[in-house]
């Protein structure tokens, strides 16, 4: 079975292997962030394919640089399928002088919702959260493997995904997108991956999330009542579900990240100091 980076002249090769590099800086800068995104990161990772196919014109060049100062953004581990599309885009429009270079980059700003949609649905609600739920009861443990091991399940598939998405976009060309979307696979890749990420998030919740109390009621001429077991009859792991909501709904009604946390803290430390765990 033949390699996708197979068939690759050994100059576009070279070319494809440094926007792959570069495409580790494209949200780096701090210029314009607000304005343009990831535009100047976009065009850097870009130069080397522009350097190669418009060197010896540097009108071309010019307005190729011009082309790529426009808004981007996209999931970082998918967002080179992007700029190796573009890329053999900018190949062709170097061959043939009657090339659409509007198509250019209206096929970049088409790739931004359904790519990220992609891209965030597996790497950041997938990956990331089987990644971090490892990680975390390793940690539990007292080991430091546990922070190597989220960053190697983490960044071993994403540093593969984003070289290969490299060549991918560069070989396939502008009918991917539009192949995913009319056999339906776009809509049930969302999906699927959306569901797997909502099961991890609910099992990393009921691990991690812990409460147990020691209150008991006591009971004239019989045992006491212990409150935890019949919040366990009731519906095991209920008050960790219900903290996780709690939090939720703090987040989405724009509470600053660090009240919810620093409230956590203090309605921890002031339960543990009454026995409540």
């Amino acid at each position: 079975m033949a390699k996708i980076t197979d068939n690759i002249s050994a100059e576009d090769r070279k070319m494809l292997n440094s926007i792959f590099l570069r495409s580790f800086t494209v949200f780096a800068s701090c210029a314009g962030g607000s304005i343009t995104a990831g535009a100047d990161g976009w065009l850097y990772s870009e130069m080397p394919a522009i350097n190669r196919y418009y060197g010896d014109d540097p009108e071309a060049r010019a307005d190729a640089m011009k082309r790529h100062t426009t808004w981007y953004n996209i999931t970082q581990n998918v967002g080179t399928f992007a700029m190796g599309l573009v890329a053999s885009m900018e190949r062709e429009n170097s061959t043939h002088p009657d090339f659409d270079t509007e198509s250019i980059d209206a096929i970049k700003v088409s790739l931004m919702g359904p790519m990220s949609g992609i891209g965030d649905a597996i790497f950041w609600g997938v990956l990331r959260v089987i990644a971090a739920g490892v990680g975390i009861n390793i940690a539990m443990t007292g080991s430091a493997l546990g922070a190597i091991v989220f960053l190697l399940i983490y960044n071993i598939p994403s540093i593969l995904c984003r070289y290969y998405m490299t060549y991918l976009g560069f070989n396939l060309g502008t009918n991917f997108i539009t192949q995913l979307y009319d056999g339906g696979l776009m809509k049930l890749i969302t999906k699927a991956t959306s569901t797997v990420g909502l099961i991890m998030v609910g099992a990393m919740t009921a691990a991690n999330v812990r409460f147990a109390t020691p209150l008991a009621i006591p009971v004239q001429d019989s045992d006491p009542v212990l409150v935890q077991t019949y919040l366990d009859a009731i519906f095991k792991g209920l008050v960790p579900l219900a903290v996780t909501l709690v939090c939720l709904r703090l987040l989405k009604k724009n509470v600053n990240v660090n009240l919810v946390l620093l409230g956590l803290m203090v309605v921890a430390f002031v339960l543990g100091l009454v026995g409540v765990m």
